[in-house]
């Protein structure tokens, strides 16, 4: 005897079973649920606004890609703020100011030795070139005065008196012979050999004048992108980085200003970059000394930071908030209310059907239907992203974007039993209670992306967004490390923005957890709609 003639306990053939005869239902309400969206005006629009989104985003990413990322001088040290000719990082390394253009490399530079204060003993003796910060007098030979100050040999003023009270042109530079044939000096650096008096109140420095050479001007390029991130994340060791241009440990500097001994985030080290991390080995806080890393190469940490800020941005707002919103809005809101508006329920309900059977198999014919549009448009834009990002191993992307299709589906199937269920409810307001709601779970999801973790913790649009943040991390293990760049660096960088590390994981970190605790609270979102779509459908009347 085969099979399909077998007789159960009850006397039935094993074909005409409970089993075959719900699988036949099914198919049969799957299938026409399948059909009803596919000739619905709606789902071609919203499918079709979807597809256009999803395109214009493309074309984003493909222009920005095809540009390029720019080079970007992120210290500063390209600039040349005087004008000389010479960049602020060479006049640096030379120890001469890029705010006078009479002083750059290979230029005469006053190098002080010392100082009369403002207060103690008030004379010095020497040869010397000396920096006159007020009234002073000087006593000696006149060598030359340094900005080319013309009429020290005229008579000063009466103005001046024994004790030099008087500047005779306020706090500019000037020079005048007194009655004992001794100098009046102010606000003037000159080179001569003597004894320098200033008056009370007032300072002067003294020391040595270096002789001028040549010295070429480096290009201004030669200070873009020197100095880039010499970071090993396979190394266990909390110091990182190095000074590669040298302005931090100034070991080849013509002229060192003192900063060698830079440990700004006190480890012990000095010029360095320190990481902080957590218990599972990943980096939680990135502490830098300055001058160290700041220039790095713009086209490999933006180029991946901006790659991976597009893929996060699109899932979370284009699939998870506005897709996953807005389709079952439009789709899964009169899966039963249309019918029952439309007089056919009841020829769909004459076979031998229980209630709650009826919405899960309209619920499933709706979710294959616009669950294979997601997983089809996240196919495509893995795809893209694939092809065109940037080099390296790219199967993270795929990880990411299969990833962000399936948190799409079951946000559409929470949202759909949820706008089923509003529509059950309340045959005429239901729509309206769905407009309502959509804008709640958009208002969520912006809280979600801006940080919020506890208001948001009732809604569907905040367990979606974490769960796309989990997925980021477990894919791609250096996320957090590149969004630490970014802000210890500071950094233009999307990462900072649309991606934050999961907040839900019981103090333990773990991104897996978090994943797993989405999953069962979507599971809930999609469950408990269902429940009391199903007890109100049973107890209506069916016209």
């Amino acid at each position: 005897m085969s099979r399909k003639d077998q007789i159960d306990s009850e006397g039935r053939r094993l074909a005409t079973t409970v089993w075959t005869a719900l699988d036949r239902k099914a198919g049969a309400i799957i299938e026409l649920t399948v059909r009803q969206l596919k000739n619905k005006t709606s789902t071609w629009t919203v499918m079709g606004v979807s597809v256009l989104l999803l395109t214009l985003l493309s074309a984003f990413y493909i222009d920005a890609v095809r540009q390029g990322f720019e080079s970007i001088d992120n210290d500063g040290d390209s600039v040349d703020f005087d004008g000389d000719g010479y960049p602020l990082g060479q006049e640096m390394k030379y120890g001469s100011s890029d705010y006078d253009d009479r002083e750059f490399p290979g230029a005469a530079i006053f190098i002080p030795e010392d100082q009369i204060n403002y207060w103690g003993v008030r004379t010095h003796s020497g040869n010397y070139t000396w920096d006159v910060f007020g009234p002073s007098k000087f006593t000696g030979n006149w060598e030359n005065a340094a900005y080319n100050f013309d009429g020290s040999n005229d008579e000063c003023p009466e103005i001046i008196g024994e004790n030099l009270e008087n500047t005779p042109y306020g706090y500019s530079s000037f020079a005048c012979t007194l009655a004992d044939n001794s100098l009046y000096v102010q606000f003037l650096r000159f080179d001569g050999n003597g004894t320098l008096a200033v008056a009370e109140g007032w300072n002067a420095e003294y020391g040595r004048t270096t002789e001028s050479y040549y010295v070429p001007p480096d290009p201004p390029s030669a200070y873009i992108d020197e100095d880039g991130l010499d970071w090993d994340s396979e190394d266990p060791s909390q110091s990182q980085g190095f000074d590669d241009d040298g302005d931090c440990t100034q070991e080849n500097y013509y002229l060192p200003t003192g900063n060698q001994n830079n440990d700004e985030n006190r480890n012990g080290i000095a010029c360095d970059v320190q990481w902080i991390r957590g218990p599972d080995g990943s980096v939680l806080q990135i502490n830098k000394d300055e001058f160290v890393d700041e220039d790095p190469v713009d086209s490999e940490l933006l180029g991946e930071s901006s790659h991976r800020s597009f893929i996060i941005a699109t899932g979370k707002i284009a699939f998870a908030m506005i897709i996953g919103i807005f389709l079952p809005l439009f789709l899964a809101l009169g899966l039963i209310r249309d019918e029952s508006e439309n007089g056919t329920l009841h020829y769909l309900l004459s076979k031998p059907i229980h209630r709650g059977e009826f919405i899960v198999y309209r619920l499933t014919g709706y979710l294959i239907f616009t669950g294979g549009f997601v997983l089809a448009m996240s196919l495509i834009m893995a795809l893209i992203t694939v092809t065109i990002g940037p080099d390296g191993n790219r199967l993270g992307d795929i990880n990411v974007w299969f990833g962000i299709g399936i948190v799409t589906v079951l946000s559409l199937a929470a949202y759909g039993s949820i706008f089923n269920a509003m529509g059950l409810i309340s045959p005429k307001y239901g729509v309206y209670f769905a407009l309502v709601y959509g804008v709640y779970e958009f208002a969520m999801a912006v809280m979600t992306l801006f940080g919020a973790d506890l208001v948001p913790i009732i809604s569907v649009s905040h367990w979606s967004l974490q769960m796309i943040d989990a997925i980021v991390i477990l894919a791609w293990p250096d996320t957090i490390m590149l969004a630490q760049m970014a802000t210890a660096f500071n950094l233009e960088s999307g990462l900072a923005f649309f991606w934050n590390p999961p907040v839900h994981t019981f103090g333990t970190g773990s991104s897996a957890l978090a994943l797993s605790l989405s999953v069962i609270v979507l599971l809930v979102f999609i469950t408990f709609p269902i429940l009391i779509g199903q007890s109100i459908f049973n107890r209506r009347e069916i016209d």
